[in-house]
């Protein structure tokens, strides 16, 4: 069995790290807006930036200076931008946090075949990875810029994977899990107390999704499939 991981999230702690700087620019911005008009304000900048900066805190951190920039009417000062551009550099520069059992459940599985499958900018994602020291417990990595059941189709044709033998793992129904589904293969919801509205956006839907509470539940599950 070929198991790929989500990273963030699913391996290491990652949205508490935007959340914080999110809560962190409402009070910057308190002056201009509540702190619900500034959180409202940052989606829609996030998601109309999508297309041009991608996932990952470089874009997270554009989309907060635009959204100082719009809500103070240009009126916000140099100093408060370069809050606003230290939250973003906190979130590149801090160490990576593996959540609990992680190494323990990689090494448990070490006779299927692992991947890891994760989005987001190049240089951070790999430089995250590298910072893990969970890179050798993987056959193949793959940071992609967007997922899709496209991007999941070339993936296992690229690496010769059958569709049947495939198991996507992650805390991202949207993007870890419904696009592996609806090609015909497997997915496993491992939730994250937090979730990005973005990612949540497809919580409704019609498929039976094996979810379990904590990824150290996997290898329980993984067993009863072989």
């Amino acid at each position: 069995m070929i198991v790929a991981f989500d990273a963030d999230d699913t391996l290491w702690h990652n949205e508490d790290l935007f959340d914080e700087s999110h809560r962190s620019l409402e009070r910057l911005l308190s002056p201009w807006g509540e702190a619900d008009t500034i959180s409202s304000l940052l989606f829609e900048v996030e998601m109309r930036n999508l297309a041009r900066y991608g996932y990952g805190a470089k874009s997270f951190m554009l989309s907060m200076t635009e959204t100082a920039i719009d809500v103070s009417g240009g009126e916000v000062s140099a100093s408060t931008i370069t809050e606003i551009l230290a939250l973003g550099h906190a979130i590149l520069d801090r160490p990576t946090e593996l959540l609990p059992g992680v190494v323990e459940v990689l090494e448990s599985l070490r006779h299927h075949t692992l991947m890891l499958i994760t989005k987001g900018d190049l240089y951070a994602q790999h430089a995250r990875i590298d910072d893990s020291g969970l890179a050798d417990h993987f056959w193949r990595i793959e940071v992609v810029p967007e997922k899709s059941a496209d991007t999941y189709r070339r993936l296992l044709d690229v690496h010769d994977v059958p569709l049947d033998d495939f198991v996507m793992v992650g805390n991202s129904l949207r993007s870890d899990v419904l696009p592996v589904i609806e090609l015909g293969g497997r997915g496993v919801h491992v939730p994250y107390h937090l979730t990005w509205a973005h990612e949540a956006e497809h919580d409704d839907h019609p498929h039976d999704v094996p979810t379990l509470e904590r990824l150290t539940d996997l290898p329980q599950l993984l067993a009863t499939w072989t």
